[in-house]
């Protein structure tokens, strides 16, 4: 028996998520009849209150998030200004938040303990693929924990059977929710591929070691789209300009605006810094 042990907890900030696509949406209705899901929050999120310029143009992203000094950069790197949003949308597709139905499901079973105890166990098992392929492209691998725990807890029943994911039912597959697409833009899959070349992505799409990969793939090739630094990790805990950086990694991931908040606070939370970064240590039965 191993036991996860965590010199220092990091600070955990309140978590708010709001959620990703709707999922689960009958599991969702029964919470919501038993009267067991939260209220929806009054108003707009804080982060719409105000702009971050990140300027214009193909390398306007990185010279407003990463560019100029650090005071210039806002303390919240979830606000996004309007013409970031136009600009994000032109470049990658990515649009506003979720109907407020849709958090709501979503905030109700993120407060599930057994959901959370199970999708914990899958992400220790990815922990060694996760660390060296992020040691390898210098990606914070609680960037990529937070997604992906967040992904695996929100995940549909049945999506990942070999059978379901060659239904065409369902667009994205695997722990981190990857689209054959991500394959074409890293290069690992030719634009006109054959039925079969599809069919064994997806097969591809569905082993975890290799979804993981691949999910590090498209950050790096994101941080590099955006003229992020490629050679270092980013450190939200070092930098505003870092902060705002895994905010639109988030954002691009998803494509949902709401997203990064929660991805933001679950790179913070200890249980997951426990799993990434603790040690293991062998129990000593007390009959030796």
């Amino acid at each position: 028996m191993f036991h996860l042990i965590h010199s220092t907890p990091p600070s955990v900030r309140p978590r708010q998520r709001t959620g990703t696509a709707l999922r689960a949406l009958g599991f969702g209705c029964a919470l919501l009849l038993a009267g067991s899901l939260p209220m929806a929050g009054k108003g707009p999120p804080a982060w719409m209150d105000g702009p971050i310029a990140l300027g214009a143009g193909n390398a306007g992203l990185a010279a407003g998030a990463l560019g100029g000094d650090e005071e210039s950069v806002s303390p919240d790197p979830l606000r996004f200004s309007p013409e970031e949003l136009r600009e994000l949308h032109r470049r990658f597709g990515v649009h506003g938040p979720q109907p407020r139905l849709a958090q709501l499901f979503s905030s109700g079973i993120d407060q599930l303990q057994p959901l959370r105890n199970h999708t914990l166990g899958q992400i220790e098992s990815l922990r060694p693929v996760i660390l060296s392929e992020c040691a390898r492209e210098h990606i914070n691998p609680m960037l990529v924990t937070a997604i992906l725990f967040d992904e695996l807890r929100h995940a549909k029943p049945g999506e990942n059977h070999p059978i379901a994911a060659h239904s065409g039912l369902f667009t994205t597959h695997g722990p981190a929710q990857i689209g054959v697409g991500e394959l074409v833009h890293q290069g690992l899959l030719s634009k006109d591929a054959s039925p079969e070349e599809i069919a064994a992505a997806r097969d591809q799409l569905l082993d975890p070691e290799q979804n993981v990969k691949l999910l590090v793939g498209k950050i790096a090739r994101l941080k590099r789209a955006l003229g992020f630094p490629t050679d270092r990790m980013l450190d939200a805990s070092e930098s505003a300009r870092d902060a705002k950086a895994l905010a639109t990694l988030a954002y691009l991931h998803n494509g949902k605006l709401d997203y990064p908040r929660g991805i933001l606070a679950l790179m913070q939370d200890p249980e997951l810094h426990a799993l990434i970064y603790g040690r293991q240590k062998r129990s000593v039965s007390p009959l030796i």
